[in-house]
């Protein structure tokens, strides 16, 4: 028998459908009940209290073709603003407030990162793309960039020497937007880790230019539309979770309370569809990605990527996914697991070694920003860990 959740093969070696993600006991998945019931605790725990981690949460739990848990927590909608005099959020009044629901979408911010690293990828897999090809290859107009001799490897890997982000929300119009990261060149020495979400906007555009499509309908038709994930999609999202009340000094823009409409500052002003953030999502919709990946690139009859090209995309380093990274993976950590955070809250893992997969959607950012605190996340994790049955 092949293991838990990988593709069956026939004896000519082609792959049949994988098993489809479905909804069941954690005693179906191998998972141990106990330890899941306390992940579900953790979730609300998170959410309560008069100044909780975030207003509302969504966890989602599967190992191999098993969703095990699936669960919603707080407000999705807690707050009409942020009062900076006394550094808390004002309350909406209870019927004003909205529930966080297991089918609200939430702002991905950089887990977007990892469609566009797939997208790129596959983009490797029909040979339309050179994962060691100079990026000036493809934009020749991009002169730093292909002075320096920018490959699309380091751009999936953050090692470009770009820095980590450009003021592009205070330019006057698109034209000087686009003007400034053809300009932009690396700050760092290339071959060095620098994360940066300049990275995936140029890859962005090497991926737009090399196909002759936008972002958008390229993580439409190459990823949700064939894998059902009909929640995933970038803004505007009507019925996401709140994020922020976006305001100068704690943001780098004046909007308001922020809903439905992405939280990063420069994907906002790149119109809402960037390589680095923008896409919306719900904790099943990302459950099936995690599964799609983790069965070797399909899933039912769909098939995103071969599985020789999975594991180029999880293998270290890793092609936009961070691998094994203690500090929001916990003691999933350490056996090649592979994941990514987001600013206002999010997380997924991918534990290869186990075919586990865990998920934690949340708006910490709202009603404002604070200083970053991955330490539920490991939790969270660390529990998952500990719920895998041998």
């Amino acid at each position: 028998m092949p293991p838990p959740g990988r593709a069956h093969r026939r004896a000519g070696g082609s792959e049949l459908s994988t098993p489809r993600l479905r909804s069941d006991t954690p005693e179906r998945a191998g998972l141990d009940p106990g330890q899941l019931r306390r992940v579900v605790a953790q979730a609300h725990d998170l959410t309560t209290g008069e100044r909780p981690w975030a207003a509302g949460a969504v966890v989602a739990v599967g190992r191999g073709p098993v969703l095990a848990v699936e669960e919603a927590a707080g407000w999705a909608v807690r707050y009409a603003s942020y009062d900076p005099r006394t550094d808390t959020g004002v309350e909406l009044p209870a019927r004003s407030r909205v529930p966080t629901t297991v089918d609200t979408p939430f702002d991905l911010a950089s887990l977007t990162k990892l469609f566009t690293a797939v997208a790129a990828v596959q983009q490797i897999e029909r040979g339309t793309l050179g994962i060691d090809a100079e990026a000036g290859a493809y934009l020749p107009d991009f002169r730093a960039a292909a002075e320096h001799r920018v490959t699309v490897r380091q751009l999936l890997t953050h090692t470009s020497g770009l820095r980590p982000e450009l003021p592009l929300y205070d330019c006057a119009d698109d034209e000087e937007r686009l003007r400034r990261l053809r300009a932009e060149p690396p700050v760092g020495v290339p071959g060095t880790y620098c994360y940066s979400d300049l990275n995936m906007l140029l890859l962005q555009q090497v991926l737009e230019r090399v196909t002759g499509r936008t972002l958008d309908v390229l993580v439409r038709d190459g990823i949700t539309r064939p894998l059902g994930m009909t929640a995933t999609r970038f803004g505007p999202c009507p019925g996401a979770a709140a994020t922020e009340d976006q305001r100068r000094p704690w943001a780098k823009a004046d909007r308001g309370m922020l809903r439905g409409v992405v939280h990063d500052e420069n994907a906002w002003a790149l119109g809402g569809v960037a390589g680095h953030a923008g896409l919306f999502s719900t904790g099943r919709d990302l459950a099936v990605f995690c599964r799609t990946l983790l069965a070797g690139g399909s899933h039912g009859p769909a098939r995103i990527l071969g599985p020789d090209f999975v594991e180029l995309l999880l293998t270290g380093p890793g092609l936009g996914f961070a691998l094994d990274q203690p500090w929001f993976m916990g003691e999933l950590a350490g056996r090649g697991a592979a994941g990514h955070t987001g600013f206002t809250g999010t997380m997924l893992v991918l534990d290869r070694a186990t075919d586990t997969f865990a998920i934690l959607l949340a708006n910490t950012v709202h009603p404002r920003r604070r200083t970053p605190d991955s330490r539920p996340r490991a939790a969270l994790a660390t529990r998952v860990a500990r719920a895998v049955r041998s």
